[in-house]
């Protein structure tokens, strides 16, 4: 056996690093605009130990636009670099000047983090939108020459001295014709706001020099020359001390950052120093829509670097329903969310951020109860899915869910009334199934309000974790509560008798005594086999289980339901029919041959009852009339 090295060709790895390095290609200007930055927090390193010379200038970061020449230029006024270093940093790829800096400064006094890149293939992602790239440069060191640098992303480059006569570097980018997107204002303005939005040193899109004031006139105050603005905020709010920062800040960062003009519920500011650095700001969004749950927007940063959104490897994917920043130096900008998966810290910082939401959670339980009431509407959504996608997160919050009762106000879970056999009723929509929600009100007994799409899932969830505990929709089952008294043999011929005036052998009949006496019938439909249906209608492509037919429960202490064994049988079918046609409604909305049938019935009910037909109608007919000589 015998050993060897794997040769790597530039002629043949350079064209893959241009086409897949990475997904986006407009990523090219945060690693450009990154790279800067680093340039200007290694020369601030250097100075605070007395090895370079800062001077008064201001740091900052240019990009200039020229449509005509077709280029685009990043100018930084860091430390810069001699020719050797150029030689040794841009021609050898993945060869990381920061890395090889944090590694050589890292026993030395002074701000240990900040710097942001660490594999040294960022400046190659030019490549992507370019045809030639240019480097100009002159180093802090005393007597450096200025060095010129360029390449057309081949494995040859050019180097020689350049021109450049402040300390700094420029980057000219010559954009190739079919990404001329990279070369409009609109874009790159765009793309900074994105990538660049909070990076620490100010940077300037198309710059100008200070507009000179208009003289003034006599008496009047000389004006200040009208300064450039930057296009990003370098002290974004994370990174103050929450005790500093008002309930104004907060909800101005947040619609800025979010453009949502309704402001947020409440907020966690997170500020972890040990073991792994974490600031960032989580806002619990108010719920525009109350059926469906709306999408959240987590960004995840790196020293004020844009890194993407929503990566559910280090944000718990139930937080993703929440908006907010994440900053976290420890998470390299770079990585395959394989690596996040398997990665210790990210998972320690996955379980710390949900510790933190649990927490303030049963702060505002504990401390604004009636605050905590007034959201719960909102975040109910993202807590059922949060304890669904995590049974530690339940654990946490269990305690804490509230359930939303028919009769008005919360209740927590473990306080709602359930029945003798510890079942806990509920109404999936209020408005639908008004007819036993009044029932219910009636006497005096309550139900919880459990309409959001997700109540089905948390339900099911509910009942796996509690095995004593079951939940029954408020038209799955007639409770004892609502009975006068049990129904007996009779009660089984009348339900036959109805079947029979009915004339549907495909509905099944039951006949009860209801303590309301002004409900002649309900429809009630069986609870597992109505789940069944719905979860088969979840999954696409398969067959959906037929819809439960359902149960008519007629009510015997009903004077309609009392009257029509003694009617004449045309008019006790037309009733029996209505009756039925009522308990549908109450149910669900009628299709459309049902509903003209409903509506037909009706009329000829509306004609009885104006005394168009026997008058006997008039007295909602109670009994048969005699017959006439």
């Amino acid at each position: 056996m015998r050993e060897g090295t794997i040769q790597v060709h530039s002629d043949n790895i350079l064209p893959i690093i241009k086409k897949w390095l990475y997904s986006d290609k407009d990523i090219f200007l945060r690693e450009l605009v990154s790279n800067g930055c680093d340039a200007i927090r290694k020369l601030e390193r250097l100075a605070g130990m007395g090895e370079a010379e800062k001077g008064d200038e201001k740091p900052f970061i240019h990009v200039f636009l020229d449509k005509d020449n077709k280029t685009l230029r990043v100018v930084d006024n860091g430390l810069g670099m001699t020719e050797e270093e150029v030689e040794k940093y841009i021609t050898q790829v993945a060869f990381s000047g920061a890395e090889e800096f944090v590694k050589k400064y890292k026993d030395q006094p002074g701000d240990e983090g900040g710097i942001i890149g660490h594999f040294g293939l960022g400046f190659y992602s030019a490549f992507m939108v370019a045809d030639t790239v240019e480097i100009d440069t002159l180093s802090y060191q005393k007597d450096a020459k200025p060095v010129h640098w360029q390449s057309k992303g081949e494995s040859a480059y050019e180097i020689g001295e350049g021109t450049r006569a402040e300390r700094g570097t420029t980057i000219t980018l010559h954009i190739s014709g079919e990404e001329a997107e990279f070369l409009e204002e609109g874009r790159i303005r765009g793309m900074l706001r994105k990538y660049c939005q909070f990076m620490p040193y100010e940077i300037f899109l198309n710059p100008k020099a200070p507009e000179e004031a208009p003289e003034p006139k006599e008496g009047e105050e000389a004006a200040k020359p009208v300064e450039p603005k930057p296009v990003n905020d370098t002290h974004p709010l994370w990174l103050k001390a929450p005790k500093d920062c008002t309930k104004e800040e907060y909800e101005q960062f947040y619609t800025e950052l979010f453009m949502d003009f309704k402001p947020p519920l409440f907020w966690i500011h997170l500020n972890v120093d040990y073991p792994f650095n974490l600031k960032g700001i989580l806002y619990f969004p108010q719920q525009t829509d109350k059926v469906e749950v709306q999408p959240g927007q987590v960004k995840l940063y790196n020293n004020q670097v844009y890194i993407a959104d929503n990566i559910k490897e280090v944000v718990p994917e139930f937080l993703l329903l929440l908006k907010g920043v994440i900053d976290c130096p420890d998470l390299p900008l770079n990585v395959s969310r394989s690596f996040l998966q398997n990665d210790g810290d990210v998972q320690k910082i996955s379980k710390h951020i949900t510790k933190k939401v649990s927490d303030k959670l049963h702060d505002i339980f504990k401390n604004e109860r009636e605050d905590y009431e007034k959201y719960w509407d909102d975040i109910a959504p993202f807590i059922k899915f949060g304890c669904i996608r995590d049974e530690s997160f339940y654990e946490r919050v269990k305690d804490i869910i509230l359930l939303k009762s028919i009769n008005g106000g919360y209740k927590v879970l473990s306080d709602f009334p359930k029945d003798d056999e510890n079942q806990i009723f509920y109404a999936s929509n209020v408005d639908q199934q008004a007819q036993y929600v009044r029932l219910f009100k009636e006497q005096n007994k309550d139900a919880a309000v459990l309409s959001h799409m997700i109540d089905s899932h948390f339900i099911s969830f509910l009942e796996y974790k509690e095995k004593e505990m079951k939940f029954v929709r408020i038209d799955a089952d007639i409770s004892y509560a609502l009975k006068s008294v049990e129904a007996n043999s009779a009660a089984d011929a009348a339900a036959a008798a109805f079947k029979e005036l009915l004339g549907k052998e495909e509905v099944t009949v039951k006949a009860e005594r209801l303590k309301n006496t002004a409900t002649p019938a309900v429809m009630l439909i069986d609870e597992s086999a109505r789940r069944f249906q719905e979860m088969s209608r979840m999954y696409q492509g398969a067959p959906v289980a037929p819809a439960p037919q359902g149960t008519l429960i007629i009510n015997l202490e009903n004077p309609v339901v009392q009257a029509l064994p003694t009617l004449e049988k045309d008019r006790a079918q037309l009733l029996g029919q209505y009756i039925f046609d009522l308990a549908q409604l109450g149910h669900k909305p009628l299709a459309a041959e049902e509903m003209a049938g409903f509506m037909e019935r009706s009329a000829k009910l509306l004609a009885m009852a104006a005394g168009k037909a026997d008058t006997a109608a008039d007295e909602a007919l109670p009994s048969k009339q005699p017959e006439k000589d």
